[in-house]
């Protein structure tokens, strides 16, 4: 990508008229409205028409028009996506970099109201309205890191405000930028105060998998033969036995489940092979075999979850390349394991595909360390916990949801119960970390039989805490089950730090467990979040109605990690500040606040 300055000397060279037309920083004249005048009083009327203006003893008053905010251009250059707004003068803006986007606020200008979809590869969404501005981005923002900021003069005069945003980007807000930047967003205006405390729709104020009508179950994924839950998808070794000389790679043997499908090789002894995990599927590397030359066969949409496969012969041995569609990494998306022969001298490499499938490994020394969650001292002399008798602890509310009468999405798992062992997993990891944690519930129970007395008792348990975590298991109907799998966090906006909170929740979950990423969400009035005053989130850790993710759900390695990464987000968050009584901080824009 061309660097600012010679996109700046290139845009300077426009000279004409016609160049000024095909300039992308060019547009029609933003949005006015009317000004809005008080003193009434002190004016003189409007003069009628044809009729010269009558000025007042102290001269003319002048007026200033509110000019209209947003409506930017956007631009991409590979992974960068660009975002041009017009600058007036008159216009202040601060820039706060989140976990999921970086927000505007606007004085001096309205903000002209849009919601509209994919910007570039790196701008997903764009919101505005109420004196703010949301660029949705598909990876965390730093202060420094994902994108960079800075104010130009182009063609004509005009001021414009360039952002870029790239998951490879550094700078953040450089020199040129007048606008302040801040590590955590505030309630800016009365509008947005107004907007905050407001349900976002007509809503029963359940969960998303609460409304699914129960319905006949896809039949679950067998696991691989001979795979035990403490052994990790295979990613190289060595088939067992001397080298065949001249031994040729025969076609793959397929098998199609619900929500997955499984590949075989048959491998001839002493085979060496290597899983490469990739954006688009994964690629398997044989050494001491080789395909016919003149039949390299191939396969082509296969299933949901395989898309194609095909071999491409190297100087010793041979590639062989599944696309997927979706990406899979080290730890999710695929598993592997080499069977001995079922019969004569081949073993079997079985490898599984499904976007849904996620780690369930035993946390290893490194995160069993992590698991500690150990005790927050002081962030820049503010303690926020510590357990020294004279510093006050911090309190969250923990919310397994359902319970008691109510059994919650009922599949592969019934989710009140693994609401619950998720939510007991995470308010002992919390306790040793000194955290004040409030249950909703700690066992099989209700706070009542009605379901709307029962949401609303729950949301009132936060009052007085710093935080509050809903957990709940999503569920799809059977005609969509396929289409429901992974992780995905709701916020409202309750509180303007809510989304923060769901932000570092969604982000340590996927961290800890591999699992497919559904992103955020807040298009839906939730009732525990929306009666909640304080920072909130509701998390889905899993889809009860889908034939992989239902499996995920039942093992308990996988329910360690979900609560693992429940429990560093929260953690982080009080560092951070994403509390009920969380300030706003001034960050320096060269380097992190942390």
């Amino acid at each position: 990508m061309k660097p600012p300055a010679m996109i700046l000397s290139s845009v300077l060279l426009l000279g004409s008229w016609a160049a000024a037309q095909s300039d992308p920083f060019q547009r029609q004249a933003p949005e006015q409205t009317l000004p809005t005048i008080r003193a009434a009083s002190t004016m003189q009327a409007p003069p009628a028409s044809g009729t010269p203006a009558r000025q007042s003893m102290a001269g003319s008053l002048q007026v200033p028009v509110q000019m209209g905010f947003g409506n930017p251009r956007s631009s991409n250059d590979g992974g960068t996506t660009r975002v041009v707004f017009d600058l007036a003068s008159h216009v202040n803006y601060t820039l706060t970099p989140t976990f999921s986007g970086l927000r505007l606020d606007i004085q001096g200008a309205r903000v002209i109201p849009s919601v509209t979809g994919r910007m570039g590869s790196s701008v997903t969404e764009y919101r505005a309205g109420n004196g703010q501005i949301t660029l949705v981005t598909p990876f965390p923002l730093s202060l420094t890191d994902g994108w960079r900021a800075y104010e130009a003069t182009i063609v004509g005069g005009t001021k414009v405000l360039i952002l870029e945003f790239g998951a490879t980007l550094t700078g953040g807000a450089g020199s040129s930028v007048r606008g302040a930047v801040l590590t955590s967003a505030p309630i800016s205006t009365p509008a947005v105060k107004a907007t905050l405390n407001t349900p976002l729709q007509a809503d029963s104020g359940v969960a998303p998998g609460d409304t699914v009508t129960p319905g006949p179950l896809l039949p679950s994924t067998p696991a691989l033969p001979g795979s035990t839950p403490d052994r990790p998808s295979a990613l190289m070794g060595r088939v067992p036995g001397s080298a065949i000389p001249g031994a040729t790679l025969t076609v793959p043997r397929i098998g199609k489940n619900p929500g997955l499908t499984r590949t075989v090789l048959d491998l001839p002894p002493g085979v060496s092979y290597r899983i490469v995990p990739g954006n688009s599927g994964l690629r398997v590397e044989l050494t001491g075999v080789s395909v016919n030359a003149l039949t390299q066969p191939s396969g082509t949409n296969i299933s949901a979850e395989l898309q194609s496969w095909h071999y491409e012969p190297t100087s010793n041995g041979v590639n062989i390349i599944f696309q997927t569609g979706w990406g899979t990494s080290i730890r999710s998306g695929w598993r592997a394991q080499l069977l001995p022969p079922s019969n004569g001298e081949r073993s079997r490499l079985a490898i599984d595909l499904s976007p849904a499938l996620a780690d369930t490994t035993p946390l290893g020394p490194r995160e069993k360390m992590l698991a500690g969650v150990p005790p927050i001292s002081t962030n820049r002399g503010t303690a926020l916990l510590s357990l020294a008798a004279n510093y006050a602890r911090p309190r969250v509310v923990i919310d397994p949801g359902h319970g008691g009468v109510d059994p919650g999405a009922v599949g592969i798992v019934v989710e009140k119960e693994v609401n619950l062992a998720v939510g007991l997993r995470v308010r002992d990891l919390l306790q040793a970390a000194g955290v004040d944690v409030v249950m909703t519930r700690s066992t099989d129970t209700q706070l009542s039989t009605d379901k709307n007395t029962d949401l609303n008792a729950r949301a009132a348990l936060g009052a007085g805490a710093q935080m509050y975590v809903s957990i709940h298991v999503n569920a799809m109907t059977a005609s969509k089950a396929l289409r429901g799998y992974g992780i995905e966090t709701w916020w409202n906006p309750n509180h303007p730090l809510s989304q923060n909170l769901a932000s570092v929740l969604q982000r340590d979950m996927l961290m800890t467990t591999g699992a497919a990423d559904q992103g955020l969400h807040n298009t839906r009035s939730l009732a525990v979040l929306r009666n909640s005053r304080i920072p909130a989130a509701l998390v889905e850790i899993g889809f009860t109605s889908h034939p992989v993710d239902g499996l995920n759900l039942k093992d308990s390695n996988y329910l360690d990690r979900v609560a693992l990464g429940i429990a560093t987000g929260i953690r982080e968050a009080l560092v951070t500040g994403v509390t009920a009584n969380g300030k706003v901080t001034r960050g320096s824009v060269g380097g992190s606040d942390r």
